[in-house]
């Protein structure tokens, strides 16, 4: 069973015509018991009407044996008395409930009781018809035919105050031959109906999901192919499945763009390696041959050029694999003081302007590699000044590093902070690095929540959330 409903168009095809033939038999239900109520009360109504037009003969003195009584097929009519005796019957009439009937007489009764006009049972006056009905099943012997019948009881008193109750009944065959049409309509016609309720809904449901399975079928596609540049079909239809295919085609958009970029920062890391490695085993090398000519300096500085790279690759790697930064509060006022203490060897001695008293969550350790990395790329621009400021904008804390350089030129200031980038005044490897500093500091910043970014030309800002 599980299997058989195992896809979609199973389930929801199956699921309507749950829900369809709930609906249908509730509603079916309540028709027949609306229709039986109806034809019921008609029927009942007949009776009253019948036995109203005896009752009111009875009630201008037309004598028992002259009463107009309607044929016993239609509706069965009996008069008794007050002790039940049978006072008239209708032609062929034999029995009512299972008693026969034989009136006792075919004239009038002397009258029985008080005839001043006064009713003491509440019945009504001589010569009147009770105004109340009473309604009840039973059953009639018509001309030995024994059928069902809605009798409705109705009181009257004739001129000379004898009371006697009238019995009219109405067939209740035609009731139930109406209820049991519809039964029979409703017991063919739902499981037809419910048929094709679930075959509309299998073919609805096939033609919505056709998209599906196209976008199922190219992201299979794309997966065995290793085709990243690849996209799903896009439906016309702006509903759910073609925001699904637009958002399935971003997904891929940006694994390709962070596949790419996995694997030009692969190629650019190798290619950065090679050469101080290449460097150092040449000097190595010429050192074991003529241990006179070694350049110890030298192997010694690219020595520390491979350990500084490294150690970017790896903070690149722990970002890129969604390390958390931290929820430490970190002073950047006494951060800045405690960097710039520490740069004993610049080439320009790095003054200190206004460090507003502001904290942040976050790495104390990544901030001040975002504020080194910023003073290092500021050091190597600079034509005699570099500045570092702290301030608060709101709820934001600014840490702006500038110098007297030249500037990043306008359409450079976003390609910088791309990894592995220097621009053509910075490319040699001495100066330049591996340009990796700027593209770690603009990591750091969004990881903590803020931003980094190129501010007239030489300015840095770095912006961060405050500390609540």
């Amino acid at each position: 069973m599980r299997r058989a409903l195992g896809s979609v168009r199973a389930r929801a095809a199956a699921g309507a015509t749950v829900v369809v033939a709930v609906a249908l038999l509730a509603a079916g239900t309540a028709v027949l018991l609306v229709l039986q109520g109806t034809l019921r009360d008609q029927a009942g109504l007949q009776a009253e009407v019948a036995a109203r037009e005896v009752a009111a003969q009875i009630a201008t003195g037309t004598a028992y044996g002259k009463l107009d009584l309607p044929d016993g097929e239609d509706h069965p009519v009996v008069v008794l008395d007050d002790d039940g005796r049978v006072l008239a019957a209708g032609d062929e009439v034999r029995a009512v409930d299972g008693k026969a009937v034989r009136p006792v007489q075919r004239g009038s009764i002397p009258p029985q009781g008080d005839d001043d006009g006064d009713d003491e049972d509440g019945g009504p006056r001589p010569g009147e018809v009770d105004d109340d009905v009473h309604y009840r099943d039973g059953t009639a012997d018509v001309d030995g035919t024994v059928a069902d019948y809605r009798f409705a009881s109705v009181e009257a008193k004739d001129t000379g105050g004898a009371k006697a109750t009238v019995r009219a009944g109405s067939p209740l065959a035609p009731e139930r031959n109406a209820v049991g049409t519809v039964r029979t309509a409703m017991l063919i016609g739902l499981p037809l109906l419910l048929l094709v309720v679930a075959g509309v809904t299998w073919l609805v449901t096939r033609r919505a999901l056709r998209p599906v399975e196209g976008i199922r079928a190219e992201m299979a596609a794309i997966t065995a192919s290793t085709d990243l540049s690849r996209r799903v079909p896009v439906p016309a239809a702006r509903d759910e499945i073609g925001r699904l295919a637009r958002t399935t085609n971003e997904t891929l958009a940006a694994l390709e763009t962070s596949v790419e970029r996995q694997r030009r920062f692969v190629a650019d890391a190798s290619h950065e390696l090679r050469s101080p490695i290449a460097s150092l085993r040449t000097q190595l090398e010429v050192g074991v041959a003529h241990p006179e000519l070694l350049d110890v300096p030298g192997a010694v500085a690219d020595t520390e050029r491979l350990q500084r790279l490294a150690a970017d690759l790896l903070l690149l790697a722990r970002l890129d694999a969604g390390e958390r930064p931290g929820e430490a509060r970190v002073d950047l006022a006494a951060l800045v003081r405690e960097e710039s203490s520490q740069r004993v060897g610049d080439r320009i001695p790095v003054r200190v302007g206004d460090l507003a008293g502001v904290e942040v969550a976050g790495s104390r350790g990544q901030l001040g590699r975002v504020l080194g990395n910023l003073l290092d790329n500021a050091q190597r621009h600079a034509v005699s000044a570099v500045r570092v400021a702290v301030a608060r904008e709101g709820e934001w804390a600014v840490l702006r590093v500038d110098d007297d350089g030249p500037g990043v030129p306008e359409g450079e200031r976003e390609r910088i902070f791309e990894r592995f980038v220097r621009l053509d005044d910075a490319r040699a490897r001495d100066d330049g690095g591996a340009g990796l500093g700027l593209a770690i500091a603009r990591d750091v910043a969004v990881r903590h929540g803020g931003s980094l970014a190129v501010r007239d030309g030489s300015v840095f800002e770095l912006r961060l959330p405050l500390k609540g």
